[in-house]
């Protein structure tokens, strides 16, 4: 199936049989794309035809034989690295070293086109970086060489650890281990939470038929990442509610609760809701960790009966606190860096407010005497 859809997506089928021709099995098999359709969805179906009665082969047979082929080092390396993962998978499961693994399945000739098809597909399309949805591996039991297992294949499961993976939404083994060894040694991002613009899509068809359309689906386009710049913090959340029916002292105790349930930050919004109420939006930020607590916050002091929950990345400037002693007293200061390499700092508020109150002086009296330190001791500019 990944190979339809990378034909279908767009990589020359002469370009490719040719390729394939390179291997020292070549007399072996037959590869068929011909269209095909799985409950209205039409693509490009595959079919690996072989003679071949060897099933079991030594990694390092099936390593010198893509190393003769006299592939691009690309194509080669790729190759390698999947067959590496398998070898990898199987030596954990039997508890032997991966360069003494015997391939079952995975080192018939169909398996070893599907495996060097794949590395040529993407290759071909040098991608600079690999997506996937969640893994769907199916349900109920699958016969392998070692015998009858439930679903995943042990090599499966093995090769998709720490991979997101979904479980019993078709009837059947969905991800065999030639596909889960793909994804293991190709995909650079799980569940992406950045924006892709897909602008080329192809459509492998499946052979089985499932509860779902049995298609793999694979695009080509450009992917923004969710976090970018200098430096990242971790996925953040917005909780938001819209209230007209809540009394405004009850705002402030709501408030301080959010903050000790984690809330990085808190603001009400004045909004005009249908029949002209006046209403407020409440919102809170905070981090995945304290997503839950803050919520049920909410729903436990405000009169909403509803939340909406949107995850959001955050940018966030390298930063660094210090610690500036100031005629005042000392001072807590952050300072940033901003892309443009300049940086700027802000003396800490409470701070302020403390060392303002012990010296008898009003707020922007005790500011402008702290910050013209802090000047002085960041850049000796008094000024």
């Amino acid at each position: 199936m990944h190979l339809a859809a990378m034909v279908d997506l767009g990589v020359p089928e002469a370009w490719l049989r040719e390729q394939l021709a390179k291997l020292p099995v070549s007399a072996e098999f037959t590869l068929a794309l011909e269209p095909g359709a799985k409950m209205g969805i039409s693509g490009t179906r595959a079919q690996v035809s072989t003679n071949d009665s060897e099933s079991h082969r030594h990694h390092s047979f099936i390593v010198d034989m893509i190393q003769r082929a006299g592939f691009e080092p690309g194509v080669e390396r790729r190759a390698l690295d999947i067959f590496q993962a398998i070898a990898n998978a199987e030596g954990k499961i039997h508890n032997i070293p991966p360069d003494k693994v015997h391939f079952h399945e995975v080192g018939a000739v169909d398996s070893i086109v599907d495996i060097v098809a794949a590395a040529l597909c993407i290759e071909h399309f040098s991608p600079d970086i690999i997506l996937s949805n969640p893994v769907e591996v199916g349900s109920g039991f699958v016969n392998c060489a070692h015998g009858r297992f439930p679903v995943p294949a042990p090599a499966t499961q093995e090769l998709l650890a720490g991979a997101p993976c979904t479980y019993g939404t078709v009837t059947g083994e969905s991800t065999t281990p030639t596909g889960a060894a793909i994804l293991a040694a190709s995909v650079d991002e799980f569940q992406p939470r950045g924006v892709f613009a897909p602008q080329t899509i192809g459509y492998g068809i499946g052979h089985k038929d499932f509860e779902v359309p049995n298609v793999l689906r694979i695009a080509l386009g450009r992917y923004v990442p969710a976090l970018v710049g200098s430096e990242v913090a971790d996925q953040h959340y917005k909780i938001e509610a819209n209230i007209d029916d809540m009394s405004p002292e009850g705002f402030e105790p709501l408030m301080h609760a959010l903050f000790e349930a984690g809330a990085v930050d808190v603001y009400f919004v004045p909004i005009v809701m249908k029949k002209s109420r006046p209403a407020h939006t409440l919102v809170a930020l905070c981090d995945e960790q304290h997503k839950d607590a803050v919520a049920a916050e909410i729903l436990n002091r405000s009169s909403t009966i509803g939340l909406r929950v949107m995850a959001f990345a955050k940018r966030v400037l390298p930063r660094e606190q210090l610690n500036l002693n100031t005629q005042l007293g000392e001072v807590r200061v952050k300072r940033v860096t901003q892309p443009d390499g300049r940086k700027r700092w802000k003396s800490e508020h409470e701070d302020v407010v403390r060392l303002a109150s012990a010296a008898g002086l009003d707020y922007q009296a005790a500011k402008a005497l702290i910050d013209f330190d802090i000047r002085r001791s960041l850049t000796g500019d008094a000024d």
